[in-house]
């Protein structure tokens, strides 16, 4: 058989993972998905990922990569390793591409979300897929400093101290804030737009945005923050569990 390119979308609640990417000894969706591909397709089939979500960060359109010389047509290819995964991970969808495909390297637009509850009682039934906020937070202020960040800018303010890249230079198409009411509940959006991401930009950027929403910053103070290109001007991260890669394109 000729070897193939398949480029696979991939969905996951990332609750119980130590991220995306391998490590050892600690479960992750990389090596729980290659383990599942090499038991259907051969003990030599590598999953590559676009993004490296961290643990407890949600998925429903990661995008991989696998090179295989199966006769299993590709179409029943996301079936099949789907069966073979647990509950808490389903391949979406299989598809040929031409080799050479660079899953990471080829990646136009990412679009993440980040979703807050406000609620006076905790969501039990909710707790692992989102912020929750006991307090108000005003929406409108949010966004108006989120405005700040569209563009191409260095978002080394709004990295880990720990991501060690020499590149902090990143594009967002859009960062919006939207709110949806559900009874007494008020649930907040916060959807992050771009060509890529630094480590926990985006959960970085949520934190920040939140001390406008309670009323400890102006919305001036985002662009602020954005110019002193040091974490320590940026607001607490916010937790993983509110947060999904939504999905992943390419040109």
């Amino acid at each position: 058989m000729a070897l193939r390119n398949v480029k696979l979308t991939i969905a996951y609640d990332g609750s119980r993972y130590h991220g995306w990417q391998i490590q050892p000894g600690f479960p992750t969706v990389q090596e729980t998905i290659q383990e599942a591909v090499r038991g259907l397709l051969g003990p030599d089939v590598r999953l590559f990922g676009a993004s490296r979500t961290d643990a407890g960060v949600h998925a429903l359109g990661q995008a991989g990569l696998i090179q295989i010389d199966s006769p299993i047509p590709t179409e029943n290819l996301a079936r099949a390793i789907t069966g073979r995964l647990p509950d808490d991970i389903a391949i979406v969808k299989a598809e040929d591409v031409r080799m050479g495909f660079d899953v990471i390297g080829e990646v136009t637009n990412k679009l993440y979300r980040y979703t807050i509850l406000c609620a006076k009682v905790r969501p039990v039934l909710h707790r692992n897929y989102c912020w929750h906020v006991p307090s108000a937070l005003a929406v409108d202020p949010m966004h108006a400093a989120a405005q700040a960040l569209v563009g191409k800018h260095d978002f080394k303010s709004f990295a880990s101290a720990a991501d060690n890249r020499q590149d902090s230079v990143r594009t967002v198409f859009r960062c919006d804030v939207t709110e949806k009411l559900d009874d007494e509940n008020r649930w907040i959006q916060v959807e992050v737009e771009g060509d890529g991401f630094l480590y926990n930009m985006v959960r970085n950027i949520v934190g920040s945005l939140v001390e406008v929403g309670v009323g400890r910053w102006e919305p001036e103070q985002v662009a602020q923050v954005l110019r002193a290109k040091d974490r320590r001007a940026a607001g607490p991260i916010a937790p993983p569990n509110g947060l999904c890669l939504m999905w992943v394109e390419y040109a």
